[in-house]
């Protein structure tokens, strides 16, 4: 027998981190993507709050919506790492006295601590910390003998070693079988329809919406799905407020601080609205552009219930997510608290109980899971502004040009079909270029739909032969032009022409 080896402290770490993804699948098996329960929630959270505003600017123009993946992989690597760390430290412990009990015993005591402590989930830190003290169970009895005997020696051979690649297997295994079982757990968000009578003006509303889409393929018309609205968070894992426990107060420089809770809300007469949202970060060309029906109720006057100081210029709007925005007090004159989407009440990864829609703007400040709105007299930050965004202002016009929208037909001819969006100045014209701007026709636009910050669409068709360059451009309902040049979308939101080269 030799010494303890290289290849021994490399075993014990290998455990160490099996032990860490063990206890993580295991909060995950019963916990899944809850902001609440899996231990990972607040980890990522902190690592989101802490990235500095360079950095977010960077992900989510090089990465987009796949920036979440290495943030989400990044807090796995640090909840893994750490309890691997606490379970290294234990077989430390226990390799100088106590054995295989003590083992057991402090690497529970240690990943349970772990599990629970960052959470107060009891049920998903049991069933982590049972799934590592299986590993450091089997690792203790039958693989280190170092933990068998009061010794300090180590001895590898190929019975230990494929001893430990099946540990290494079944672990792995193991973390496919909690994968799966957690992603059941994933927001079942059960789609409840409003009450009978919402429903069906807002269904009417929506078909009355629909026969004024032009179809193309699988281009979306004039309302978006609640399943294909854009989502955009500050974190992976969406806070889970059930309307019976919500509650929205008005606070700050205000004469008395009141309150609204759900029953309240859907209380009053609701209105429908139709309100389109488009991402600050999106590309100029991206998907983060939708449309839907909202429900709910305007908030002035439940602001004006509170009496707001004269000295109030601006709003702090916090959500359950532990976001916050502030844009003038102004705007909140035509702001609307919707509670449902599309003839549904909110979904979940929407803003379930209630969200705040701020006509003409960027989607930023359409506050989802929303709770307080506080009255300052000073200017501050809002969380994106923190971060060198400047998206509290008006949306950017845009006339957008997918791939769904281009049909080409067997006779050669070319249909082109998409949205174009300038929130409350509207919508006056689109043009279309095919030689690269170097001439432009009018294309046809849909009716409008009845409220003010709605996308429209446009159609335009011509006969195509070889290359064309094509291009597309707004005008909104003041007569501007959209400009021409390009911009990214850190920090104002991205601007500029659309263009794309076809074949035909």
């Amino acid at each position: 027998m030799a010494d303890r080896t290289t290849a021994g402290r490399l075993t014990d770490a290998l455990v160490s981190v099996l032990a860490g993804v063990a206890a993580t699948a295991g909060s995950f098996a019963l916990a899944g993507w809850s902001r609440d329960a899996f231990v990972v929630a607040p980890i990522d959270a902190r690592i989101v709050s802490a990235t500095p505003g360079p950095v977010v600017a960077f992900a989510i123009e090089e990465f987009g919506t796949a920036g979440h993946v290495l943030h989400i992989t990044l807090a796995l690597a640090v909840v893994v790492g750490g309890l691997g760390l606490a379970t290294a430290a234990a077989l430390a412990v226990s390799r100088r006295a106590g054995g295989p009990p003590l083992a057991l015993a402090l690497s529970g005591l240690f990943i349970f601590a772990g599990l629970y402590l960052p959470t107060g989930a009891l049920q998903p830190a049991i069933l982590g910390t049972v799934s590592a003290m299986v590993v450091v169970g089997v690792y203790a009895a039958a693989l280190d003998p170092r933990l068998r005997a009061d010794t300090d020696e180590y001895m590898p051979d190929d019975a230990a070693r494929r001893q430990t690649l099946g540990l290494a297997l079944g672990t792995v295994a193991y973390a496919g079988v909690g994968a799966a079982l957690g992603s059941r757990q994933e927001s079942v968000d059960p789609t409840e329809p409003l009450d009978a009578a919402q429903r069906r003006v807002a269904e009417d509303r929506i078909a009355d919406a629909d026969a004024l889409s032009f179809e193309s393929g699988n281009l979306g018309g004039m309302v978006t799905p609640n399943a294909d609205f854009y989502e955009t968070d500050i974190a992976t894992f969406d806070p889970d407020v059930e309307p019976s426990a919500w509650e929205l107060q008005v606070t700050g420089s205000v004469e008395e601080t009141v309150s609204m809770d759900y029953y309240d809300l859907t209380g009053m007469a609701p209105e429908h609205r139709f309100v389109t949202l488009r991402c600050v970060g999106e590309d100029l060309n991206g998907h983060k552009l939708d449309n839907a029906l909202w429900t709910g109720v305007p908030i002035a006057e439940f602001l004006d219930r509170a009496g707001p100081s004269p000295d109030c210029g601006c709003v702090k709007v916090y959500a359950a997510d532990d976001y916050y925005q502030v844009f003038p007090l102004e705007v909140m004159e035509t702001a609307f608290l919707a509670y449902g989407m599309n003839g549904q009440r909110l979904p979940a990864s929407h803003g379930k109980p209630a969200r705040l829609l701020v006509p003409g703007h960027w989607g930023e400040i359409n506050v989802k899971w929303v709770t307080e709105i506080e009255l300052i007299d000073e200017q501050q930050q809002g969380y994106w502004e923190e971060r060198g965004w400047h998206g509290t202002g008006p949306v950017n016009t845009v006339a957008k040009l997918y791939d769904e929208g281009i049909s080409v037909h067997d006779d050669g001819r070319v249909e082109l079909v998409g949205h174009a969006y300038a929130g409350l100045r509207g919508i006056d014209r689109v043009e279309v270029s095919t030689d690269g701007g170097d001439s432009w026709t009018d294309a046809e636009l849909s009716e409008p739909l009845p409220d003010e910050d709605v996308w429209r669409m446009y159609r335009y068709e011509f006969q195509g032969d070889g290359e064309h360059e094509l291009v597309v451009r707004a005008t909104d309902g003041t007569g501007a032009l959209q400009p021409e040049e390009q911009a990214s979308p850190y920090p104002n939101g991205a601007s500029g022409w659309v263009s794309k080269t076809i074949d035909v």
